[in-house]
């Protein structure tokens, strides 16, 4: 088995899990996340495209259902003993066959949690599993279990972030080699995803953002590549990337000579995130980031320009997103604690000058407050010919 980490990690796991569930009174869950079933087992496989889904018992029964497809890759990638194979025949649903998996293990009557809100639960799935297992089963919306159980890191899970960490650096140094006038998207895109994946790294759970020109201030992946030009402006957000766990970072450099606006932009930021630091500290909620963020951004007057949130947990993530709760937004009550890994960035965009200005990196909190994780500069990044 490929397993990334020691049995003693994946017992604690499930300690933490059915301490959870004892809370809740649940007598089993049913898994569709696959960071969820990465997190308990180490099962590694983009098949939650298809419909699959673990089943874990209060008492520690663990069985997979799944496709044939990913029986070997659960095989060789997790410490799952029971794999079962769903069958691709005519119109027959899968749930019917979980249905059958759940009587077979004596859970008829019992009380089961179940992750809806994942990428891994289409809902067509969701409308299923209502319609069959509502008479068989109480159902109970258990998403925010583990994601929660999650956002705490062990020192096993720190030992990759930290080395994601490393690969962030790598990739943005990569990456502003190649920023000049004249350069190609394409080749700094290039040059930073390589960084990762040269350093032993994986792919993220979304796309890099790159942008130049007006597509600098977007803060999504795009088709298209562009050439820039010699004064201009790029934004970059990218992860490192390690055994699935991310360590982001955001920046916009540049190009040529800054105008007055991008250092207005760039001094309002660097204020924001300095306060932000300020509230990394154990006891303080991802609210009061948000709030902190505002109230200094606001006082430049930079609403009209920012987002609504600066902010959110990262870890092991799969496709289509990195982004992992909690998040920072207005009034969010979650509390910060030891062990999280958070992402804050500073993303200002003003539209009337289409001038794009960001900041941002990520920190493990500790006892003591914030360690950031990148030894990259918080300066602006200025390139020129």
């Amino acid at each position: 088995m490929a397993l990334h980490f020691s049995p003693e990690e994946f017992a604690a796991r499930f300690e933490r899990l059915k301490t959870r569930m004892e809370e809740e009174k649940l007598d089993a869950m049913l898994l569709f996340a696959q960071e969820s079933m990465y997190w308990l087992t180490g099962y590694d496989t983009f098949g939650f495209c298809f419909f699959q889904c673990l089943v874990v018992t209060r008492e520690g029964r663990i069985v997979l259902l799944t496709r044939s497809a990913d029986q070997r890759q659960a095989r060789h990638t997790s410490n799952i003993k029971e794999i079962q194979i769903w069958i691709d025949r005519g119109e027959a649903s899968p749930v019917g066959q979980l249905k059958d998996l759940l009587f077979e293990m004596d859970l008829l009557g019992a009380r089961i949690g179940v992750e809806y809100d994942t990428h891994g639960m289409t809902g067509r799935v969701g409308i299923e599993l209502q319609e069959l297992l509502t008479s068989f089963a109480e159902l109970k919306d258990a998403s925010q279990i583990i994601p929660f159980l999650r956002a705490v890191k062990s020192e096993e899970e720190i030992v990759y972030i930290r080395k994601a960490a490393e690969l962030a650096d790598l990739a943005y140094e990569a990456g502003i080699r190649e920023i000049r006038p004249g350069a190609d998207e394409g080749r700094i895109l290039a040059a930073m995803q390589g960084a990762v994946l040269e350093g032993g790294g994986d792919y993220s759970g979304n796309e890099f953002v790159i942008g130049s020109g007006r597509d600098a201030l977007l803060v999504r992946h795009k088709s298209g590549r562009r050439t820039l030009q010699d004064n201009d402006q790029i934004t970059l957000e990218w992860a490192g990337v390690y055994r699935h766990y991310h360590a982001a970072a955001m920046r916009t450099v540049v190009v040529g000579t800054p105008t007055s606006r991008h250092l207005e932009l760039y001094d309002a930021a660097r204020e924001a995130l300095t306060a932000v630091e300020g509230r990394l500290y154990p006891g303080s909620t991802f609210g009061d980031l948000f709030d902190i963020h505002a109230e200094v951004l606001d006082s430049h007057d930079m609403m009209p320009h920012r987002l609504n949130t600066c902010g959110y947990s990262l870890g092991a993530r799969f496709a289509p997103s990195w982004m992992d709760p909690p998040m920072a937004y207005k009034a969010n009550p979650a509390v910060i604690t030891p062990g999280m890994v958070l992402f804050q960035h500073m993303v200002l965009m003003d539209s009337s000058v289409e001038t794009a200005m960001t900041l941002g990196q990520t920190y493990l909190i500790t006892e003591d407050g914030p360690q950031s994780l990148s030894s990259l500069p918080l300066d602006l990044p200025i390139k020129s010919g």
